[in-house]
This record gives C-alpha cells, sequence and structure tokens, in this order.
C-alpha cells in the first residue's frame, strides 16, 4: 500500500515507491500538456501553408491566443486548488486540454483554430499550480527542486514527442489528424490520475526545526481559510509581495520570464526554420527537433534541480547562481548553431547548449514553493505563471514571428542586403512589394516562376533564421537577473526555514 499511518494516527505516510508513481502521474501529465501545447510548433508550417497563415498568425496561435486565458484562469483555478480536491482538478482539465486539442484538427480557419486554442489554455490552466502544490506535500524543501526539476522534464520530453509524433503524422496523414491523435489519449491519463493519485494533507513534507527533534515533520495539516473575496484578494496579496517584493525572488521571476520568452519565441519557429532553410520535410524535421530537445533540453532541466538541491546545502545562492551560469554559457553557442550553412552541423551543436540553457527552471520553482506557506503554494505557482506566460508565452512568438515577417518583407525587397544589423535597421522602409501579398502562406503561388519561387523562400529563410537569433539574446539578460537573485539569497532562504 502507498498510504499507511505515522505514530498517533496523525498523519499518513506514503512510500517512497508510492511517491515515484504519483511523481510518474504527474510527470505524465506534463508531458501531455506539452505535447498539447507545443504541437503547432511543429506542424505550424503545414496550417500556414493550408489556411495561408502569416508568422504573426502563427504566433498568436502558439503564444497569444493560448497564453491568455491559461494565465487569467490559473489564478481563481488555483485559488480553487487551496481548498479543495488537487487530483480532481487536474483530472478535469486534462479532459477539457486533451478534448480542445482534439477538436483543433476540425478547424477550418484561422478563426476557429484560434477559438480552440482558447479552449486548450482554458484546460491547461489547471495543471501546474496545483502539481506544484502537491510535489510540495510530498516532497520535504530540500529535495523540491529534484522533485520539479522530474516534473518539469514532462518540458522537453512533451516537446519531443510533440515534435516526432506531430511532424510524422503530419506528413504521412495529415495535420488535422496529428491534433487528433495526440489530443485523444490524455483523456484515459486523466482517469489513472483521478483513480491512483491520493490528495495528501497540506504542509505533509513540511519540517519544523526543535532542540530535541531538529527535522522532525510538522504533524498538524494548516487550517482551510473560510472562504471569502477579501480573504481571497489578502492571499493573493500576500503571495505577490513575496514574488515581487523579494529581492531575490523578484529576479527569479524576472529571469525565468525573460529566459521563457525568448524560449517561446525561437522555440515556436525552429522547426519552420529547418523546413525554409534546409528544405526538409516535416518527419524528418519533427525527428531532429524532438530527439534535441529531448536529449539537451532533458538533462538540463534534471541537472537544473539535482545540482541546485546538491549545491544548495553547501550555500542557497546556488539556486540562483547555477541557471545564471547556465544562461548565459548557452546564448553564444545557439548563435553559432543558427549561423550554420549545413542543417546536419546546426543539429549536431543544437545538443550542447540545452544542457546549460534548462538548468533555470527547477531552481525557480523550487525557490518560489519554499518561498510560501503550503496552503498559498497552488497560488504561487498561478501567480509566477501568469506574469511568465503572458509575457513570455504570449508576448514570445508573437514577436518572433512579427520580426521574421518584417525582415521577411526586407529581405524580398532587398535581396543582397547586409547581415542582421542591416536587416533589422531597415526592415521598416516600405518596399515595392508587399510580401505577404507575392507570397502567400510565406511561398510563391502556384504556376509562379521559378525566380519568385527562390525570392519568396530565401526571404523567409533568411529572415527566420535571424529572427530566431535575436530572441535567443534574450537568454543572456535573463542569466544576468539570476546572477542578481544571489545577492541576499541565503538570508532569504533561512528567513523562510
Amino acid at each position: 500500500m502507498g498510504q499507511a499511518r505515522a505514530p498517533g494516527g496523525e498523519q499518513p505516510l506514503y512510500s517512497k515507491g508510492y511517491k515515484a508513481s504519483v511523481l510518474a502521474l504527474l510527470l505524465a501529465t506534463y508531458t501531455f500538456n506539452f505535447i498539447d501545447r507545443t504541437i503547432i510548433a511543429t506542424i505550424g508550417q503545414a496550417i500556414k501553408v493550408d489556411l495561408h497563415l502569416t508568422d504573426t498568425q502563427l504566433g498568436l496561435l502558439g503564444g497569444l491566443y493560448f497564453a491568455l486565458l491559461y494565465t487569467i484562469l490559473g489564478i481563481p483555478i488555483a485559488r480553487l486548488a487551496e481548498r479543495w480536491n488537487r487530483v480532481s482538478i487536474i483530472s478535469i482539465s486534462l479532459v477539457i486540454w486533451s478534448g480542445f486539442t482534439a477538436l483543433c484538427g476540425t478547424a477550418a480557419s484561422f478563426a476557429q483554430l484560434a477559438l480552440y486554442r482558447f479552449g486548450v489554455g482554458v484546460g491547461e490552466a489547471g495543471c501546474s499550480p496545483p502539481s506544484h502544490s502537491l510535489i510540495s506535500d510530498y516532497y520535504a524543501p530540500k529535495q523540491r527542486a529534484s522533485a520539479l526539476s522530474i516534473y518539469s522534464f514532462g518540458i522537453p520530453l512533451g516537446t519531443m514527442f510533440g515534435a516526432v509524433a506531430g511532424g510524422w503524422l503530419a506528413q504521412e496523414l495529415s495535420w488535422r489528424a496529428a491534433f487528433v491523435i495526440v489530443g485523444l489519449p490524455g483523456i484515459l491519463l486523466a482517469l489513472l490520475v483521478k483513480l491512483i493519485v491520493k490528495e495528501p494533507p497540506r504542509g505533509h513534507s513540511d519540517v519544523v526545526e526543535t532542540p530535541l527533534e531538529p527535522e522532525a515533520v510538522t504533524p498538524v495539516e494548516p487550517a482551510k481559510p473560510p472562504f471569502s473575496l477579501k480573504k481571497e484578494f489578502s492571499e493573493l496579496w500576500a503571495v505577490t509581495k513575496i514574488l515581487f517584493g523579494k529581492w531575490p525572488v523578484l529576479h527569479m521571476v524576472l529571469g525565468v520570464t525573460i529566459a521563457s520568452f525568448g524560449s517561446y519565441g525561437s522555440g515556436a519557429f525552429v522547426p519552420p526554420y529547418f523546413v525554409r532553410a534546409f528544405g526538409l520535410g516535416l518527419a524528418q524535421v519533427g525527428l531532429i527537433v524532438g530527439l534535441i530537445g529531448g536529449f539537451s533540453a532533458g538533462l538540463g532541466t534534471l541537472v537544473g534541480g539535482f545540482l541546485s538541491d546538491w549545491a544548495g546545502k553547501r550555500s542557497a545562492k546556488w539556486y540562483a547562481l547555477t541557471p545564471a551560469i547556465g544562461l548565459i554559457v548557452c546564448t553564444p553557442i545557439y548563435i553559432i548553431a543558427y549561423l550554420q550553412t549545413e542543417w546536419q552541423m546546426t543539429a549536431l551543436i543544437l545538443l550542447i547548449p540545452g544542457v546549460f540553457h534548462y538548468v533555470y527552471l527547477a531552481p525557480t520553482f523550487g525557490v518560489v514553493q519554499n518561498s510560501v506557506e503550503p496552503r498559498r503554494r497552488a497560488t504561487a505557482t498561478a501567480l509566477l505563471f501568469f506574469f511568465l506566460n503572458l509575457i513570455a508565452l504570449g508576448g514570445g512568438p508573437v514577436f518572433t514571428g512579427w520580426l521574421i515577417d518584417h525582415l521577411a518583407g526586407f529581405h524580398f525587397n532587398h535581396p543582397d542586403a547586409g547581415g542582421i544589423f542591416a536587416a533589422l535597421g531597415g526592415m521598416f522602409s516600405p518596399g515595392p512589394i508587399d510580401f505577404a501579398s507575392a507570397c502567400p502562406g510565406g511561398i510563391a503561388p502556384k504556376g509562379a516562376p521559378v525566380e519568385a519561387a527562390k525570392a519568396c523562400g530565401g526571404a523567409m529563410a533568411r529572415a527566420t533564421q535571424q529572427g530566431i537569433i535575436v530572441s535567443l539574446c534574450f537568454y543572456a539578460w535573463a542569466g544576468v537577473h539570476y546572477a542578481l537573485a544571489a545577492i541576499g539569497m541565503v538570508k532569504h532562504m533561512k528567513s523562510r526555514g
């Protein structure tokens, strides 16, 4: 059995095997979360051509239209999770977002696809806040970054499966079939989560230090506060003051937001880049991007959690310095990768920077969870994700897509222009030919001369490369904020312990 009673009957105890099973199910849930969230990046080129979309519209579908309700609803759902069964919330949410992902395959227009993406965002709003809270109750404070790194492994894992399966399905069947096939299995997973995962008492794994028992588990679950609107706003304000009023936590929040802005922005157009620049098929691109992400990003995510927990035992400042070093190191390596002229070399180099890049996730989530009280942890994650995703997920892909659209217009009208700085300086200068009209969906119309097709393709490839490189520079900026977060981190963590 996974659950037993502690001496005296006050607290249930969970075996290591059962806790591992719970963490595995939450990891699977987050994996499906990211499969359904990011698959649109892999099959975006097929959607763009079929529905005659611009990259700005692709950015909206992958970013703002998903993020808007995802971030807004995350807060009331988190407040519900502070007083209601978190397992039920996760299960219901999984059914909703999986259903809307499948419905995306029936969309016949940009407006319909946008509506269904709103629905995916509604469902996914109920995933991470209650999941972070559950994990914090199953695992002790000094194990939380490690446990949250395993949960966060769902990001590269979901991105990998979404890329590989989505690319193959879109090429062999259609982009519509890809949405349906990856969406429906989530409903079965929701049933498993509900049947297997137990709801632990709040604060179950928190410890209090006493002279007689320096590592004694606190036996009393924090009382459920009575509901009132005044109390709800008071709780939100209390958590907001910690996230944005404490120097170390503030800069961790700024760091994760800025890094995610660059990550979502560039990541949304990496699969289209391999198609546009190297002429690869969707299945091949999905395999390349999926395997790179699964290896490097996955390794980086796990390393970030376990390394920061290990180093954090010596000094809490390493919860900030580990991400700072990783993000600053990865930036030039990424840029070098996208300056290559052969896809094999680009792919080979891209195996390296993700290991450094993704170390920022788990330490950030661990610090946030350890900075608030047990009945404020889902709220803390929701407020963090509100700020992070509204700016990063809502703005990153749109910014990069908008940048690519303008750069493509510039390169179409100035095919012999210089490097990236010349393009950025001249992309707002009006051209004699409108790129969107000349190259609907980013390609020349059927029957157009070979020269026109070459001009459209060349402009799109060059613009996509430069748009991605600009977005990658946000990582170094984020690294500076993590370095600033190290100032006062030791004092802050001691005050919370």
